[in-house]
């Protein structure tokens, strides 16, 4: 006779995209006070540490650079909470959460309105080869990369070099690309929300220069920007530019499969972890975009299955840099190189 002992015990099975879904609708939830004590301890810093590199214009001008270095990493918070409350996230109340997305996105130069709109499309396409275009770092797979001519194979490792992508993009995206709502041209509310944005930024950068003149414009607001929005740049290339990624084509794809496995969780040191609000924990995100950035470390401690899914350390992270094709035999980005040996 066998004994019960002896039978092999049932192994857990893997929880799906959709099972996930329904397990982590229980920490939607945000609590008001947190969210509002998480934007002071974000916006009452970032304005504080303005004010003190002016001071500091006036005795050295390297004091009043390394401030506004530092304060880079508040303007990231901001940007992330930002970010929140485009996503319903930060405040029950959907009103006060877009008005508060629309005044950070003065200090952030990002058109709340729009972006709002081109990230619902990010999410809303992650990973499907027939919807790019939109919110997202521009992949060729191998296949479409060969197909295009000398020039355009230029053209696109120029695109993907870490000086386009981390060096010239991020000024550009910012300062430049920012300016007008491109991808939703026809629209009246997305022109108003740009035009409106600019004209809030010429306001404040004009009463910057008429009390300070020209060094608080080089010294403070261009260096928090920029290094702000490369930090940003860089976080968003990682959270989904990693080589077991996920892509497929309409036909195969499924919002949620692509939310979980197309995402990565960036493990960062706790005070990284703080200023980049949680948002290296991306998989949990994109499978429900309603969590409080503030939550969704209790996700990763409730469920040792999520935090084991696609880590990546900031050293394994750097080699994320040098893919750039995406393979549908092997399922798999590939860096040019990797692409050359396997199919010339």
């Amino acid at each position: 006779m066998t004994n019960s002992n002896d039978l092999p015990k049932p192994q857990p099975t893997e929880r799906s995209s959709r099972d996930w879904v329904k397990i982590l609708a229980k920490y939607r939830e945000p609590n008001e006070l947190r969210s509002g004590f998480e934007l002071g301890v974000s916006a009452i810093p970032f304005f504080l540490l303005w004010a003190l590199a002016w001071w500091a214009l006036s005795y050295s001008y390297w004091l009043a650079f390394a401030i506004s270095v530092v304060n880079a990493a508040f303007l990231l918070r901001l940007f992330t909470i930002q970010h929140d409350c485009g996503h319903g996230a930060f405040f029950k109340n959907r009103q006060v959460s877009d008005w508060v997305g629309r005044i950070l996105g003065v200090l952030t130069l990002t058109p709340y309105d729009v972006w709002r709109r081109t990230h619902s499309e990010h999410h809303s396409a992650a990973g499907n080869l027939d919807k790019r275009g939109m919110g997202d770092v521009h992949t060729l797979t191998v296949a479409e990369y060969k197909a295009l001519s000398p020039f355009g194979k230029l053209h696109y490792r120029v695109y993907r070099s870490p000086f386009t992508l981390f060096g010239l993009g991020p000024s550009y995206l910012f300062l430049l690309q920012n300016r007008i709502p491109l991808g939703l041209m026809n629209s009246l509310r997305y022109w108003t929300s740009a035009m409106g944005t600019n004209l809030a930024i010429l306001a404040a950068l004009g009463a910057i220069w008429y009390f300070g003149g020209l060094l608080p414009l080089l010294l403070i607001f261009l260096p928090s920007t920029i290094l702000a929005a490369t930090a940003g740049v860089w976080l968003f290339y990682v959270q989904h530019q990693f080589e077991t990624t996920h892509w497929e084509n309409a036909d195969d794809w499924q919002l949620h499969d692509a939310a979980l496995n197309g995402s990565s969780y960036y493990v960062l040191p706790s005070v990284l972890q703080w200023f980049t609000a949680n948002i290296g924990i991306h998989q949990v995100h994109h499978l429900y975009s309603r969590i409080p950035f503030y939550r969704l470390t209790e996700v990763i401690r409730d469920h040792s299955e999520l935090a084991m899914k696609n880590r990546l350390t900031i050293r394994e992270s750097f080699a994320c840099a040098r893919l750039h094709l995406w393979d549908e035999n092997s399922k798999r980005l590939l860096s040019f190189s990797q692409a050359r040996a396997l199919y010339g």
